[in-house]
């Protein structure tokens, strides 16, 4: 549950940043999770209110939720990848999922991600043919693919080398600066450390702001 002036706080105030928004947490069940599923539709909020990319989280409706998502790109910390095909026909079966039927476009669409996330000489590879910091990236092309208004990412450096983890927070901060807002939950301090960002921390349901 998550307290009705901490929420409002962190909702209302403007989604578009420079800088990425950071969710550092040290243990499990501090509610990180939780308050990503709450920004993507996942779980109704019991108190309080919010609003995400235009849609009222406490009136949110079943059938509004894959319009909300949309408008949102979600990266996991396991990637998610589908292993059996390519790294552009993984990007072309979400356009394909998300309604998007003109092939020129989406080829276009497709080249545009992947070259903005460093990829664009990696299509016709398969995801075991990838490193992990790869993987990731392509992990965030799909996450672009439809313009979102917000990405949301979970442990995306957990898997990660320090050198690839300084990568991918180097490509969260271009995104930030030139394509949509970012939030990011991670335990990792360090990187929090050299990548100065909004802080908001979770306790117990509680949303604080730390900066």
């Amino acid at each position: 549950m998550f307290t009705r002036k901490k929420f409002n706080s962190f909702c209302r105030k403007p989604a578009r940043s420079k800088k990425p928004v950071c969710l550092p947490y040290r243990k499990t069940g501090s509610g990180k999770s939780s308050l990503l599923k709450v920004l993507y539709g996942d779980i109704k909020i019991t108190q309080g209110e919010g609003s995400v990319a235009g849609y009222n989280l406490v009136k949110l409706k079943n059938k509004d939720v894959p319009f909300l998502r949309r408008k949102l790109g979600i990266v996991f910390q396991d990637f998610q990848l589908l292993g059996d095909r390519t790294v552009k026909d993984n990007l072309m079966f979400v356009l394909h999922a998300t309604g998007w039927e003109e092939k020129g476009k989406m080829n276009d669409r497709i080249n545009d991600v992947l070259n903005k996330v460093g990829l664009s000489t990696k299509g016709f590879k398969m995801p075991h043919e990838l490193s992990g910091g790869e993987q990731q990236r392509l992990a965030i092309a799909r996450a672009l693919l439809n313009d979102p208004e917000l990405i949301l990412a979970d442990e995306p450096s957990g898997n990660l080398d320090p050198e690839t983890s300084n990568e991918i927070m180097n490509l969260f901060f271009e995104l930030s600066k030139t394509s949509c807002s970012v939030i990011m939950a991670t335990h990792n301090y360090s990187l929090i450390e050299r990548y100065p960002s909004r802080i908001v921390k979770i306790d117990l349901g509680k949303v604080t702001e730390a900066n």
